[in-house]
């Protein structure tokens, strides 16, 4: 079994030098997903030593349509930091991403901590202080997305960066199981999804986050973002992209990568 600094620092040199690396798993055979995460720690620690900040936390792999795309049977978490975060409509440059494609999300926003285990359905409903629409932008530092579980795992859940909406809502004026959206590439639509294909609702997800890293020793902080999972399977997106999720009650939210043409 491969040492888990190690790892991670193939992973840190993928994101330095803008390549690729071949798949983690073949060298830990036998190892359960706690080395996977020891892995990914030992990443968020090195960007907040270099001094980005963590703002929050994603689930990844919450969708069935996600599973069957990526081919695994469970969510997985992932860290959120400053640096991902990106504004509507301002072109996100060239080079940010390695393989980057796109999800549309709701995202909630934290107005009290939570922290698991034990959290219930009620308990993460009022820690949100409001929610927003979101597109997020999953990558692979694994080489041609040739990924399993413990891969994206290591690979701090396939994280890339997040675009936010800017039409907050409060959450007891909406039911997100049945919230509609339309995923639209350069014009084209290419997806529709729901809420509910978010484990059934994305409070649901949220639940299923602090309840799974608070015996890590991880707390969801007042001011966090935690994106729950795609309501549609991911697309792949490429330089000079326009992406927009048109969310029903949020308006849409807009990125945009830039191409060569924009340098």
């Amino acid at each position: 079994m491969s040492d888990v600094q190690e790892a991670a620092d193939r992973l840190l040199a993928a994101y330095r030098d803008r390549a690729p690396i071949p798949p983690l798993t073949p060298d830990f055979a036998g190892a359960g997903l706690d080395a996977a995460y020891r892995i990914q720690q030992a990443q968020v620690a090195a960007w907040v030593a270099a001094g980005d900040v963590v703002k929050g936390h994603k689930v990844g792999l919450a969708a069935q349509a996600i599973q069957r795309q990526m081919g695994v049977n469970q969510p997985d978490f992932g860290h959120l930091t400053a640096s991902m975060f990106h504004l509507e409509h301002a072109p996100i440059p060239r080079g940010t991403f390695l393989q980057p494609r796109v999800e549309p999300e709701i995202a909630f926003i934290l107005g009290r901590p939570l922290r698991g285990p034990g959290v219930t359905l009620a308990e993460a409903a009022r820690a949100v202080d409001f929610v927003v629409g979101a597109l997020e932008f999953v990558d692979s530092r694994i080489a041609d997305w040739q990924i399993g579980i413990f891969d994206t795992v290591a690979d701090n859940a396939s994280s890339g960066g997040v675009v936010l909406g800017s039409r907050p809502r409060r959450l007891e004026e909406l039911d997100l199981r049945t919230i509609g959206c339309n995923l639209t590439i350069n014009g084209e639509v290419v997806a529709t999804g729901a809420g509910g294909a978010v484990l059934g609702s994305p409070l649901n997800s949220l639940v299923w986050l602090a309840n799974t890293v608070g015996p890590l020793g991880v707390r969801l902080e007042p001011g966090h973002v935690v994106l729950p999972g795609s309501m549609t399977r991911a697309f792949d997106v490429t330089p000079g992209s326009t992406i927009e999720a048109r969310i029903a009650g949020f308006g849409t939210v807009t990125a945009v990568l830039q191409g060569e043409a924009d340098e």
